[in-house]
C-alpha cells in the first residue's frame, strides 16, 4: 500500500461545533485538518475568516493545512500563519507574485504549497517545484464543496510525479476534490501522497470508519 496522508476538509464538516469536530478528527486517525479560505472573488464563494481559523488552531493539535482561494493572498500571508497554519497553499492563478508569495510564507515559519485549478496546465508550476514543500492539483472548480471528481485532471498527477521523481525533489502532491473511496485509489495511483477529503468523509456516522473504509479501498 503507497503511503498517503488524509487531510480533513473543514469546509464540508458540522459549522455548529467545530471544537468536538476538531477532536473527533484528532481521534479518528486523521493526519492534516485541511481549512479553505475563500474571499467570493478568486472563488464564487465566502468561507472562513481568520478568528476562525484560530480558533479551530486552538482546539486541535492536528497539522493545520490553509489553501488560499483568495486573489491576493500576499497580503495575507502573515496573518494566515499568526492564526495557526502549518502549511500555506496559494493559487498559481492569483495576482500575487509567486516567488514573493513563497518567501512570506518561508519567512513566516510554515511549509508552502503552490495550486492549479482544472483548466491551468502543469508546467505552470514547474519553476517553483525546488521551492515549494507541496503542489497541490485541484480535481473540482474551487469553491464548494460535494462536487464530482474530475479524472480528466490525472494525467496532471502523473506528470508532477514523474517530474518530481526524476528531479527526486521532496514535494508532495495533495489532490482536493470529489475524493472518496473509489477516487481515491485512483489520485494515489497517478501519484497523490495526500489527500483532501471532505463530504465523503463527514457524510459518514462515524469520521473513523469512512477512513478506514478510505484507507482499504486504497490498498486494494
Amino acid at each position: 500500500m503507497k503511503k498517503f496522508y488524509t487531510c480533513a476538509s473543514v469546509l464540508s464538516a458540522d459549522m455548529r461545533n467545530l471544537e468536538k469536530v476538531s477532536k473527533e478528527l484528532e481521534t479518528s486517525g486523521v493526519d492534516i485538518l485541511h481549512f479553505d479560505v475563500m474571499d467570493g472573488v478568486f472563488v464564487p464563494n465566502l468561507s472562513f475568516g481568520f478568528p476562525i481559523l484560530e480558533a479551530v488552531n486552538n482546539s486541535t493539535d492536528l497539522f493545520l493545512d490553509v489553501h488560499l482561494m483568495i486573489t491576493d493572498p500576499l497580503r495575507y500571508i502573515p496573518q494566515t500563519i499568526k492564526a495557526g497554519a502549518d502549511l500555506v497553499t496559494f493559487h498559481i492563478e492569483s495576482s500575487s507574485d509567486p516567488y514573493e508569495t513563497i518567501a512570506a510564507v518561508k519567512k513566516g515559519g510554515a511549509k508552502v504549497g503552490i495550486v492549479i485549478k482544472p483548466g491551468t496546465s502543469y508546467e505552470e508550476v514547474l519553476p517553483f517545484m525546488e521551492l515549494v514543500d507541496v503542489v497541490l492539483v485541484m480535481t473540482v472548480e474551487p469553491g464548494f464543496g460535494g462536487q464530482s471528481f474530475m479524472e480528466d485532471m490525472l494525467p496532471k498527477v502523473r506528470a508532477l510525479r514523474k517530474y518530481i521523481d526524476e528531479k527526486d525533489l521532496p514535494v508532495h502532491i495533495q489532490v482536493d476534490g470529489g475524493i472518496n473511496d473509489k477516487t481515491a485509489a485512483l489520485a494515489v495511483s497517478a501519484g497523490a501522497d495526500m489527500l483532501v477529503v471532505g463530504s465523503y468523509l463527514f457524510k459518514k456516522s462515524s469520521i473513523a470508519d469512512g477512513l478506514t473504509t478510505l484507507k482499504n479501498a486504497v490498498s486494494e
